[in-house]
C-alpha cells in the first residue's frame, strides 16, 4: 500500500510577536527572512525529509505553492536539483489553490499506486503576503513541509481520500498583484469554509465507513482559530482529537498549512492510530491515513517540534518590511553588478546549486569549488564529485561589511571548513552579530540572492547551526 516513508519540516528561524515593536499581537507568526522563499523552503523541508534515505530512489518531485518564484518556469527542477536528485527525475510545479499540497499528494500516490514510480517527493512551501497590519497580514505565516511517499516502508499508509471542488471568490491574489485579497468574513466562512469542509469531512467519513470516535487525530486548515475550534464541534470530534493549528506560533502557511500539520501530528502519532487530514481551497481534500510500527524509526528530524523550539522574535515590524522589500533601504555604496549570465548558471549549476565539490582520488583532499588540478598533490583530472550542502562546517574566519547594502547589515562573510574536509567562502544568514565567533558551527542552507534582469538568483549560504 503507498504511504508515507518519511517526513521534514521547515519554519523560518524568526516570527513576530510581543517582542517585536509595532507588532502589537500576543500571537506569533513565522517569517520567513528577506533572502527566503517558497523554493529555497522547500528545500529545506525536503533536507530534513530525505536526510538518511537514498535520493535515487526518488523518481518524482512536486512542488506545492502559490508564491512561486516565476510566472512561466518551474520551480520544482531547481528544488530537485539543490536536493541532488537524478536528472531523471519527473518534476511538476502544483499552484493556484491552498489545496495545492493535498493536490500534489495525490498525485504523487496515484503515480505510485499505478507503478509509474517508487517512491516521489511532495514538498509544499508558502510566504504570501497581504497588505500590512491587516486582518490578513496578521493571520499570514510562512514555512514548509516534505513529504517522501514510497510502496513500502511506509510509517503512515494512506487508507484512501475524498475530494469536492467548488468554485468561489472567498480569498484570492489577482496576477500581477502581491497581496491577498478577501470577500466579507461571514461570507467566506459561513458559504465557503465552514459548509465545504463539513460536506467533505462527513462525506469522507461516510465513505471509509467511520465514525469521528474512531479517528484518533484529525488534522484540518482553517482560516482563524474561532473557525477551526467551530469546525471540529460541528463535526463532533473532542478537542483531544484536534491537531493544534499552530495559529498562535505559525500562522496560516498557505498550500504547506496542512502537510505542515500533518508532521506535526506524525511527531507524536503511534503504531495503528487513525489521522484524518483535511485541506480546504477551491472545494476539500480528505485523507485517511493508518499510523504504522515504523513511526518509531522516524523521529530524527527537526520537523516542526525542533523548529518552534530554536526561534527569535523579529526586533520590530519595519524589519519585517523591509525584508518584504515594502519599505526602501539605502543602496550599496558601490558599482552595480554586472548581471546575470545564463550560460555561466548553466555551467555552474552543480557548484552553485546542488554544492558539489571535489575530491583529488590521489590524496583524498576536498576542494571547492572543484578542481581539474588539485591545489594539494598537483594530479591532473583526478577528481570525484561530493555534496557538500548536508555537511555541517565551522568559521574559519569572517569578516563584518557595514556598507554594503544588504538587506541584514552588516553582511557577514565567513570561510566556513567543512566537516571531513574542505573549505568554501560563504555568506551567512540567520545570524545574530554577536554571536558570529571563530568556531562557531554552521550548516549550509540554500537561499535566493538579488534578482537582477528578471533572474532569480540561487545559492547557498552557511547559518549557524539551530540547536
Amino acid at each position: 500500500m503507498v504511504g508515507i516513508k518519511s517526513y521534514g519540516a521547515y519554519i523560518p528561524k524568526y516570527f513576530l510577536g510581543k517582542e517585536t515593536a509595532g507588532w502589537g499581537l500576543a500571537a506569533e507568526k513565522a517569517a520567513c527572512n528577506f533572502d527566503e522563499d517558497s523554493v529555497t523552503m522547500a528545500v529545506a523541508a525536503g533536507m530534513d525529509c530525505l536526510h538518511d534515505e537514498d535520493r535515487r530512489r526518488v523518481a518524482s518531485l512536486f512542488l506545492a505553492t502559490t508564491a512561486p518564484p516565476y510566472a512561466d518556469k518551474q520551480g520544482a527542477t531547481l528544488v530537485a536539483t539543490a536536493l541532488d536528485l537524478p536528472r531523471e527525475t519527473l518534476t511538476a510545479d502544483v499552484t493556484g489553490s491552498l489545496r495545492a499540497g493535498t493536490t500534489a499528494l495525490r498525485l504523487a500516490s496515484d503515480a505510485i499506486a499505478g507503478g509509474s514510480v517508487k517512491e516521489a517527493l511532495v514538498t509544499a512551501a508558502d510566504a504570501r503576503m497581504a497588505a500590512p497590519r491587516s486582518d490578513l497580514d496578521r493571520s499570514l505565516g510562512d514555512g514548509a513541509a516534505a513529504l517522501l511517499l514510497s510502496d513500502s516502508d511506509a510509517i503512515a499508509e494512506i487508507e484512501g481520500s475524498h475530494s469536492l471542488s467548488e468554485h468561489m471568490m472567498d480569498v484570492w491574489r489577482p496576477s500581477g498583484e502581491a497581496f491577498l485579497r478577501s470577500w466579507e468574513e461571514r461570507f467566506v466562512t459561513d458559504e465557503g469554509y465552514l459548509r465545504i469542509m463539513e460536506e467533505a469531512v462527513q462525506g469522507a467519513l461516510k465513505k471509509f465507513q467511520l465514525k469521528p470516535t474512531d479517528i484518533s487525530k484529525v488534522v484540518y486548515t482553517a482560516l482563524d482559530p474561532r473557525r477551526h475550534g467551530e469546525l471540529g464541534r460541528r463535526l463532533g470530534f473532542t478537542p483531544q482529537q484536534v491537531q493544534d493549528p499552530l495559529f498562535t506560533r505559525v500562522g496560516n502557511t498557505g498550500a504547506a498549512f496542512p502537510l505542515m500539520l500533518l508532521v506535526a501530528a506524525l511527531e507524536s502519532a503511534k503504531p495503528d492510530d487513525r489521522i484524518l487530514l483535511a485541506a480546504y481551497g477551491d472545494g476539500a481534500d480528505v485523507y485517511l491515513l493508518r499510523v504504522t510500527k515504523r513511526i518509531t524509526q522516524a523521529r530524527d528530524r527537526r520537523g516542526m517540534r525542533r523548529h518552534l523550539e530554536a526561534r527569535r522574535a523579529l526586533p520590530d515590524y519595519e524589519t519585517y518590511l523591509r525584508w518584504r522589500q515594502l519599505q526602501v533601504g539605502e543602496a550599496a555604496r558601490r558599482p552595480n553588478s554586472p548581471g546575470l549570465s545564463p550560460p555561466a548558471m548553466l555551467r555552474e549549476r552543480d557548484q552553485n546549486l546542488r554544492l558539489y565539490g571535489g575530491r583529488c582520488t590521489a590524496c583524498g583532499r576536498i576542494e571547492y569549488p572543484p578542481q581539474r588540478i588539485c591545489g594539494f598533490c598537483k594530479a591532473e583530472d583526478k577528481v570525484e564529485m561530493v555534496r557538500l550542502s548536508d555537511k555541517r562546517g565551522e568559521v574559519f574566519t569572517y569578516s563584518l561589511d557595514y556598507i554594503a547594502g544588504t538587506v541584514d547589515t552588516p553582511l557577514a562573510v565567513a570561510v566556513v571548513n567543512f566537516e571531513g574536509g574542505g573549505r568554501m567562502l560563504a555568506m551567512m544568514t540567520d545570524r545574530e552579530v554577536d554571536n558570529v565567533k571563530v568556531g562557531l558551527p554552521v550548516e549550509m542552507s540554500f537561499r535566493r540572492l538579488p534578482t537582477m534582469g528578471g533572474i532569480h538568483n540561487y545559492y547557498w549560504k552557511a547559518t549557524p547551526v539551530r540547536a
